[in-house]
């Protein structure tokens, strides 16, 4: 019989410190490369926090077809909102409408339709028509329009764009990026959530004809609830797409793809990808006291201070655990304070590294307090620096 010794304890303990360091670095996988996306740009972006996770070409200025009508809705959402136009009011089609090219509502010369028809004419049809129509009604010509939409792009800080008309077909001059097409598109979902749900509608009939919308994923994913899909000889195949998994959501963003069923492919893989190795967090809820420290010479002694929206932070998924939240408050808080003033700062930190950081804002505005009270406090401040031997 072979008689096997075992090794000496030494020995066992010298080859497990050689294999630690490889057991560490398999349990700790770094977040791998976005997959590969045959298109001439592309950008994936987390909604609520605004961290790219995967980009190609971003800020290209290529030709966007009908994304262009990711940027017609959003205006035509302003002005219903700032008052100037309702979702009832009728609007005359003129010929310029009802001869556009390409993919059409088939509204009719002199026919009065609703806007919201139109808006979801737009929306679901990608109706050039109706874009046209829309533009015609709410600024008198579509350059007109036109010039509204470039504003709006620069106030959003679109800073790699240029509109020229309202539906997308190519025209010298009109331009946008895959990174502003994301900016824009997160705007109309923050600013419109009701009217958004238009974006997540697979159908929509006017005069008896049935058209469907042209976004693959809507009937592929159901976490899938928009956004626009575009065409043209020279934008190739286009798509915006925005999902919500897990109170997380991605806009992702495609341009330049060789078929409809490549950009609806990229898209998924995109999502897939920012879903799969990423995950969101809501750290703190906006308006809400996060500390109450000392105001100093006003009418109440403290100041609730928060966050002015809810904060969220991107992280590589099975990692929460690893996130640090530090609060930074002013010293020496003086009244008079306003609502909405700076007075601090929450910082977060990831193994370390800062990830985020938000002002600490005034909830609430507190006004100077009486002589008495502010003379006093002048004392105890005073006082104050006398122990610190400042």
């Amino acid at each position: 019989m072979l008689n096997i010794n075992p090794p000496p304890l030494f020995l066992l303990f010298a080859i497990c410190l050689l294999y630690l360091p490889a057991l560490v670095n398999a349990a700790e996988i770094s977040t791998p490369p976005p997959p590969p996306i045959d298109a001439k740009a592309y950008f994936l972006q987390d909604f609520h926090t605004g961290k790219v996770l995967a980009e190609n070409n971003a800020d290209e200025k290529l030709a966007p077809a009908s994304l262009t009508k990711i940027m017609t809705v959003y205006v035509v959402f302003k002005e219903i909102k700032n008052g100037r136009l309702k979702l009832d009011d009728l609007v005359t089609i003129s010929q310029k409408a009802r001869a556009a090219e390409g993919s059409r509502m088939f509204v009719e010369v002199n026919e009065q339709v609703k806007v919201e028809d139109l808006l979801k004419g737009v929306i679901i049809q990608s109706g050039n028509d109706a874009s046209i129509a829309l533009a015609e009604h709410i600024a008198g010509a579509e350059s007109t329009f036109s010039d509204m939409m470039n504003q709006h792009a620069a106030r959003l800080g679109m800073t790699n764009s240029h509109f020229m008309n309202a539906d997308g077909l190519p025209v010298e001059g009109h331009y946008t990026t895959a990174h502003d097409l994301a900016i824009v598109t997160r705007a109309l979902i923050n600013e419109f959530p009701d009217y958004y749900l238009w974006f997540s509608q697979k159908e929509f009939i006017y005069n008896k004809i049935k058209q469907h919308n042209r976004n693959q994923l809507l009937w592929r994913d159901e976490s899938v609830d928009g956004v626009k899909t575009g065409h043209t000889e020279a934008a190739g195949y286009c798509l915006v797409t925005s999902a919500l998994r897990e109170n997380m959501r991605l806009i992702s963003v495609v341009m330049g793809a060789k078929s409809a069923s490549a950009r609806a492919n990229q898209n998924q893989s995109l999502l897939n990808y920012g879903f799969r190795f990423y995950e969101a967090h809501q750290l703190y809820q906006g308006k809400t006291a996060l500390t109450d420290p000392r105001i100093w010479k006003g009418q109440q002694q403290t100041v609730p201070l928060g966050l002015d929206q809810n904060f969220y932070v991107t992280i590589p998924r099975r990692s929460y655990n690893d996130l640090k939240a530090e609060i930074n408050v002013n010293k020496k808080i003086i009244a008079p304070v306003k609502a909405g003033d700076k007075l601090g700062t929450v910082r977060v930190t990831l193994k370390d590294d800062e990830i985020a950081t938000r002002d600490l804002v005034a909830l609430q505005p507190v006004d100077q307090g009486n002589i008495v009270r502010r003379l006093y406090d002048s004392v105890m401040m005073m006082m104050e620096k006398d122990e610190d031997g400042k």
